[in-house]
């Protein structure tokens, strides 16, 4: 598959393929834009089945980290990596210093952090080479650290957000959410959502992270196949992306769509769907910025664990925003992020 004319391509500045044939490291870092700053978004290690679909998947998340950033008003471009998993090269010390020689390579204009498959330990050998790396262990007060848990208190906000607008309350007691992958944002979302009074009903391919949740608080499992299509108030993706689509769309009961996986709809087009279903579909990219905003807040060294929270906090304000735009003109909400990104982008020039 050629790169220039890529469906995916969207005129990323940059485009980096990294082999180390010692550890075994197979690694794709896309730059999406430098124009607001360093090209910022974590590092996920992923088993795909062939490396057009590793391209396809750091390119989108490259783009969605330049729109993330724009909107959460940060001094961070737009980029992100993917590590190839492979059984023959394991995770090891070695392969995340050879990956970090890699992103140093690049001069500063990519920062990594932590994403899917990837731990704050990980970074650590990260930082042995390169200074140009996020999510790292913090001292009690601070900004960083593991950015799952502003993930998801921002989702948690996120969707407070959505039930108002779209069912008119002002609390979640009693609203069914069907939270998809409980893994580390979404343990973390599951336990706001019991507190706040949320029902909840959970999947995961991993039946430890079941347990670890069903251990704390009452929820229903069902299988992963089920929970798209759960009859809930709220459904809440927190695994991967590419879930929403020409096919599954028709099938959703949930109002209400809010989740902080990355690239849920699979096209454009799918936004317009769900709004046509009159399904409200917080966009991706602003519900989940808490994690990357934790990250900017360790980066630049400027923000405060508290500070961190209050700039968390603007992501119920930004999708509140979105959302009456979107009653009053009944266009598609991703279609209003996506703009109001690009307009970002453009001032910031």
């Amino acid at each position: 598959m050629g790169v220039f004319n890529h469906a995916e391509f969207d005129n990323h500045e940059s485009l980096h393929y990294f082999l180390d044939e010692t550890t075994g490291l197979r690694a794709i870092i896309a730059v999406h834009s430098t124009t607001l700053g360093p090209a910022a978004g974590g590092t996920r290690r992923w088993t795909y089945a062939n490396d057009d679909d590793a391209l396809t998947d750091v390119l989108r998340l490259s783009r969605g980290m330049t729109y993330k950033n724009a909107v959460a008003g940060l001094k961070f471009g737009g980029g992100k990596a993917v590590i190839l998993a492979d059984d023959k090269a394991p995770k090891s010390p070695e392969l995340f210093r050879a990956f970090g020689r890699a992103v140093n390579s690049i001069s500063g204009r990519y920062v990594t952090a932590e994403d899917v498959g990837c731990s704050v330990d990980d970074m650590r050998y990260v930082r042995e080479e390169t200074e140009f790396v996020s999510g790292l262990p913090h001292s009690e007060g601070d900004a960083g650290g593991d950015p799952s848990p502003w993930t998801a208190i921002g989702c948690f906000e996120g969707i407070q957000a959505a039930v108002k607008a779209r069912l008119g309350q002002d609390s979640l007691d009693g609203i069914s959410v069907a939270v998809q992958g409980v893994g580390h944002v979404g343990i973390y979302l599951c336990r706001h959502l019991h507190e706040a009074g949320a029902k909840l009903v959970i999947s995961d391919v991993n039946r430890d992270n079941l347990e670890m949740v069903t251990d704390e608080m009452p929820a229903e499992v069902v299988a992963p196949a089920d929970l798209l299509f759960a009859d809930v108030d709220v459904l809440a993706p927190c695994a991967l992306g590419n879930i929403l689509t020409s096919a599954t769309i028709p099938r959703v009961k949930a109002k209400i769509i809010a989740g902080a996986a990355n690239n849920q709809l699979a096209t454009a087009a799918d936004g317009a769907r769900l709004a046509e279903r009159d399904i409200l579909y917080a966009p991706d990219y602003v519900i989940n910025a808490g994690g990357i905003i934790s990250v900017a807040g360790e980066y630049y060294g400027t923000s405060s664990e508290e500070q961190v929270r209050a700039d968390v906090g603007r992501i119920k304000d930004r999708l509140t925003e979105i959302f009456e735009e979107a009653g009053a003109t009944g266009r598609p909400t991703n279609e209003l992020a996506d703009e109001l990104a690009r307009k970002l982008v453009e001032e910031g020039r």
